[in-house]
This record gives C-alpha cells, structure tokens and sequence, in this order.
C-alpha cells in the first residue's frame, strides 16, 4: 500500500493514538484525519480512508470489516467524558437530548434507560454543536472534551460508563480501530507499533498537545485512570454484550 489514509477522533482520550502516529516515526507515508466519532465512522463507510476509529454504535452499518488493531478507546471505571446530565434525578427525567456527535453513547443510554433505570424518557435528537450551547436543557448526553466544561452546570451526573460496569459487571468499548479491507501485515504491524508508542508516552502526549488540550483539571490522570486503551478478553465480552442489545432497539 503506497499511501495510508486514517481517520481518528480529535478528543483528549485519543491524542496518545495520534501523538504515536505523528511522532513515533514507525508508520510511513499516511495522511491522518481529525473527526467526532460519527464521522470517522462516515468516511470508512464511503471508502474515503483506509482505517477509522469506529465508535462501537456505528459496527452494524458495515455488512463486513475487520478489526486491526488490539488498542481500543474503552473503559474499566469511570470514563468522566460520556455523561448523561441532568437536572433532575434519574427518576424524575422526563426528556433526554442527544449528542449526535457519537451514536455509541445514543445507544447505551437508551439501553441503560430500558433495561437498568427503567425510565421511559422522551428522546430529541440535537444538531451538531448544539450541546455546550444548551445548559438549560433538563437532561442531556453529552460526550467527548466539551463535557469538562459542562460538569459544572448540572446538578446530577451519571458517567455512562460506571453505569454500564454496575448493569453487566463488564467493561465498555466505546470505539474500535477496524478496516473495510483486509490489510497487509507490513501495514498493521507499523500501525500498531504507532500506537503502542502513544500509549506508553502519554506524559510527553501531553506535552506535545498542550496548547489543545481541554480544560481537565489532570490530563494525565485521565488518561491513565480513566480511559483503558487494551482491548481484552473482558472488553470484547462487554462489547458483544452492548451489540446484542443494540441490535433489539
């Protein structure tokens, strides 16, 4: 393959992805795309890149692909940045407004909201970078760098991901690196070398994004507590596990 295209997502949890892409020097001849979750997804669909970190909610939508690497945006705790907020509790939510930036976190609050909750909210989908604009909204899911800036504005947070852990005991897998064609080893084997290397310098990641990063009151601690970049046997538990229920909503 002579030139590489790759689209990634262009929040604080994948900069370590990024940074080992870009500064690593293990990969040649790429060109690398920024996007919110819906649109990497998107671009692999239209065969505009050859690699994307899919938001897990978008997998259904490919009628085949292939998974390519063992690094995943996922999480075993807490993730502080797929929220649902709220101004009233749980049991008095009547509307929920929904980030279109990524289906994944769409999907999991509805299916938190039917089969753990068990609360029948009405549903409004929101328009692209509507979210950070509409604080006084009852409840909304908000995801990604802009829900540091939120926190603040409601007065009950529920992190989509502990709610997840305490519904099925397993982790979640929030998005996957995959292909829509089978890629040569001497392709993967850079790529995943990249990435590993981004993993293991989250510090200097930091460093090196440090005029874009958001205002978290610890980055590093986010990344290494937070976020789980190693897809294993429990996260694929946990991600067949959300399939099965997002395939009956």
């Amino acid at each position: 393959m002579d030139f590489l295209k790759i689209s990634a997502v262009c929040y604080l949890n994948t900069f370590p992805f990024v940074y080992g892409l870009k500064e690593s020097g293990l990969l040649k001849n790429f060109r690398l795309e920024l996007d919110v979750p819906a649109i990497c997804a998107e671009k692999l669909k239209a065969h505009s890149v050859d690699i994307s970190l899919v938001p897990v909610g978008a997998l259904t939508d490919f009628g085949h692909f292939h998974f390519i690497s063992g690094y995943c945006i996922g999480a075993v705790r807490p993730v502080k940045t797929v929220l649902l907020l709220s101004k009233a509790p749980l049991e008095k939510i009547t509307k929920i407004y929904l980030d279109p930036d990524s289906r994944t976190s769409v999907k999991l609050v509805r299916i938190l909201a039917k089969e753990y909750w068990d609360i029948n909210p009405g549903w409004v989908d929101l328009q692209p970078g509507q979210v950070s604009a509409h604080t006084s909204l009852e409840s909304v899911v908000a995801i990604g760098d802009k829900t540091f800036g939120l926190r603040s504005q409601f007065p009950y947070i529920y992190d989509l991901a502990e709610e997840w852990i305490r519904f099925t005991g397993l982790p979640f897998v929030f998005a996957v690196w995959i292909s829509r064609d089978k890629l040569p080893s001497d392709v993967i084997r850079p790529f995943e070398d990249a990435l590993a290397f981004g993993v293991d310098h989250k510090r200097e990641c930091l460093d090196y994004f440090r005029d874009k990063l958001p205002p978290c009151d610890n980055c590093l601690d986010y990344l290494e507590n937070n976020i789980s970049f190693f897809m294993d046997e429990r996260k694929k538990q946990g991600l067949e596990k959300f399939l099965t229920y997002a395939s009956g909503q």
